[in-house]
């Protein structure tokens, strides 16, 4: 015991042959294996042996630096996570240094992103080594953010000259700061603009749009909207404005307006051949009793025409039940869409996301039990999942009836097929980012950066 080195539940570690200088862990004698944070992995075969290509953000809350690992797989095991979800990880082993120690240790790949810290030292890897002092933080070896800049320096890139802003109501949202930390990536000016701090000037000489303070803003290479319902018609003529001064909106406000119209939005898909739940959609509650057989009678789905994240969706489980919500929403004039319920689903659905006309990542998403909605804002289990090509199909033909660069497409496996549920202009990053590990973020810069011919 007496030679055993005291560490703190927070220490820097380094890997010299996957080219890491310095990650934090998390030290946990409750957890057997060690972890680190992986993405993009992917298995190949080198001398006959199967290997695991991978990136690593070494630095929480920050994924501008990105370093690209490869180590021969040794394993693959089934680990339940702290949540209690069990997925199946590639385990590699590889020589780890604490402070002036250096040993093999074993690691599984996992996303990490929504933990705390970019990397976990279980058990295994203290036994006959370390006592841990929960106390204490960095007792082997400590670094400042100097120390860290200029471990990490060369993975800084230069300017390319390209400003982009992200137009947006919220910082802090998950989707916002990987976009920003996307951008810096691949050395791009990042700026984020609060929709509701903006305003226009209309003149035929010298339209503007100024932001809080009276700063002109006059200098964006290009506009990401990510609009939030309350603002979408002041945010789409702010879009408007910017594509007038010739900056390019990376989904126009057209198309947003389009997709947020889910009456217009479902008129367009049946005109273009596109297969959605048989819906309706009636004035005078005089056709009530007939507009519930139309779409084939309870249960059925009752959902406002501008709802999100599965916001403003109700399930009206009898005749009876459909006729009293269907009322009550048109006594108070509110338009509402009814649609038939494809109880085959069993409360799953597919998010695929679509960028410039290719679906780059695909999630399954698992409704809680007793709910019928999947949506990940509501408790909702995401999954990787493999798409049909049909599917595929499915969802580019959507984004693309839309007009939309960006979206993320919707769509329910029936007895019919697939079926297109709706589509989203300003689809959340964060549960299918997760759930597939791909950096979509990226994939967003990058299209921007192919729309303007500009490579970094």
């Amino acid at each position: 015991m007496d030679k055993l080195t005291i560490i703190g539940s927070e220490e820097w570690c380094g890997f010299e042959t996957l080219g890491i200088p310095a990650i934090k862990a998390r030290v946990d004698s409750g957890a057997k294996t060690s972890s680190i944070q992986a993405t993009n992995i992917k298995v190949f075969i080198k001398g006959a042996q199967e290997w695991v290509k991978f990136e690593v953000n070494p630095i929480q809350d920050n994924r501008s630096i990105a370093i690209n690992c490869e180590a021969k797989m040794i394993d693959r095991r089934t680990i339940k996570s702290s949540s209690g979800i069990a997925e199946e990880r590639y385990v590699i082993r590889v020589p780890v240094s604490l402070g002036d120690q250096t040993f093999d240790v074993e690691l599984t790949l996992a996303n990490r992103d929504t933990m705390e810290f970019r990397m976990l030292l279980g058990r295994e890897a203290l036994n006959n080594r370390y006592i841990v002092n929960p106390a204490e933080n960095c007792m082997v070896k400590d670094f400042t953010d100097a120390e860290i800049t200029k471990k990490y320096a060369t993975y800084f890139k230069e300017k390319t000259g390209l400003k982009i802003a992200i137009l947006a109501s919220n910082p802090e949202l998950y989707s916002n700061k990987r976009l920003m930390e996307a951008g810096e990536m691949r050395g791009h000016e990042m700026v984020f603009l609060n929709v509701e701090h903006a305003y226009m000037k209309l003149d035929a000489y010298s339209p503007e749009i100024r932001y809080r303070g009276g700063n002109i803003l006059n200098e964006f290479d290009a506009i990401i909207p990510r609009i939030k319902p309350a603002v979408t018609f002041y945010a789409c003529a702010l879009i408007r404005q910017f594509d007038n001064l010739g900056v390019y909106c990376l989904n126009s406000a057209e198309a947003i307006t389009q997709s947020r119209d889910k009456l217009f939005a479902s008129q367009l898909f049946s005109k273009n051949d596109i297969h959605i739940p048989i819906t309706g959609f009636a004035k005078s509650p005089m056709d009530t009793k007939d507009l519930i057989k139309m779409v084939n009678g309870a249960p059925l789905i009752i959902k406002l025409l501008e709802s999100t994240q599965g916001k403003g969706v109700v399930l009206a489980e009898t005749n009876k039940a459909a006729e009293s919500v269907i009322n009550a929403f048109k006594s108070v004039q509110t338009n509402i869409l009814v649609q038939e319920f494809i109880k085959e689903a069993n409360g799953q659905d597919i998010r695929c996301f679509v960028v410039n006309g290719k679906v780059i990542a695909s999630m399954q998403r698992q409704a809680e039990k007793g709910e019928f909605r999947a949506n990940i804002h509501q408790g909702g289990k995401a999954s990787i999942v493999k798409i049909t090509l049909e599917e595929k199909k499915l969802a580019i033909k959507a984004a693309k009836v839309l007009n939309l660069a960006v979206a993320g497409v919707d769509i329910i496996r029936s007895n019919k097929g697939p079926l297109l549920l709706e589509v989203n202009s300003s689809p959340g990053l964060e549960g299918i980012e997760n759930a597939t590990g791909k950096d979509i973020a990226n994939s967003m810069i990058m299209a921007i950066e192919n729309k303007l011919k500009v490579r970094t």
